[in-house]
């Protein structure tokens, strides 16, 4: 990736973190510090990744895309909004009655392929995409954003024996383990750990990734296309709440959002990460 295309990346991700603050401060409710934690891998699988086209969203070749750590759909619409799905607009109406863009991704939205938001449930939608593709032919992809929190739900680990069992190696699941869930440290609640392990024990290809670069980004997407014979598992280092700094390794901001001066706080804070990297440019 050359210097211009990650900086372009590198401002998107600004943007869709300014995003989830609009949303949620006007909302005045929603998942903010879970959000900022998948900017990245978000504006990665939208603008380099994924075989999708705003203007035709449900054509039948296009990779699907699940969230399934569904609370964090400030970060997805942002994404979505500013691939061209849909206007900007409808970010600050978030969670507002008749609106759009509700609290959790609905398939009636542009560009959501899968209703989710029940924790366990979307990576099971995504084997099933996948098994389908393989069944029939389909040449698409299919890839999954999970919770480090969400993975202590027993049905994850039945999809991912399902998947190594059936060898999807066209699903990929990404796992935001930024190490913070509702109720505190992942290892407090109901420690995951190891995850890498865990997975490679599922008989999956298994990838660790800085989920903040952009560089190292590419690198396992890349390699999670050269695997033929299973699926992959990227286990991504993060940062709750990342971008917005007293939001940063917080588990507060999880089921709300920022008040008016923390609103203010925060979009400063953006504006000037976005005023730095647009004067690289």
């Amino acid at each position: 990736m050359d210097q211009k295309t990650k900086n372009q990346l590198k401002i998107l991700a600004c943007k869709a973190r300014m995003g989830v603050l609009e949303g949620t401060f006007n909302a005045k409710s929603g998942h903010p510090g879970g959000s900022l934690s998948i900017c990245e891998a978000l504006t990665y699988l939208y603008f380099r990744e994924l075989n999708v086209d705003p203007a035709d969203p449900d054509k039948p070749d296009r990779d699907r895309f699940v969230l399934s750590k569904g609370h964090c759909a400030p970060a997805l619409y942002s994404v979505l909004s500013l691939r061209g799905f849909f206007p900007w607009s409808e970010i600050a109406r978030l969670r507002k009655p008749g609106a759009l863009l509700q609290g959790h991704p609905a398939i009636s939205i542009p560009g959501v392929d899968m209703s989710s938001g029940s924790l366990g449930q979307g990576i099971s939608a995504a084997v099933g995409m996948a098994l389908s593709a393989k069944h029939f032919g389909d040449g698409f992809r299919v890839y999954a954003i999970l919770g480090d929190g969400e993975i202590e739900e027993g049905q994850v680990w039945e999809a991912a024996m399902f998947a190594a069992n059936k060898k999807l190696s066209n699903l990929v699941a990404y796992v935001d383990y930024n190490g913070l869930q509702i109720d505190g440290t992942v290892e407090q609640v109901n420690s995951p750990l190891p995850i890498d392990e865990k997975f490679r024990a599922f008989g999956w290809n298994v990838l660790t990734v800085d989920g903040h670069d952009f560089d190292d980004l590419e690198r396992v997407f890349a390699a999670a296309r050269s695997c033929t014979d299973r699926p992959t598992a990227i286990i991504a280092t993060s940062v709750k709440g990342k971008g917005v700094s007293f939001m940063e390794g917080q588990v507060g901001w999880h089921g709300k959002g920022p008040n008016a001066e923390e609103y203010e706080q925060g979009m400063n804070e953006l504006k000037a990460q976005l005023a730095a990297l647009e004067g690289e440019e």
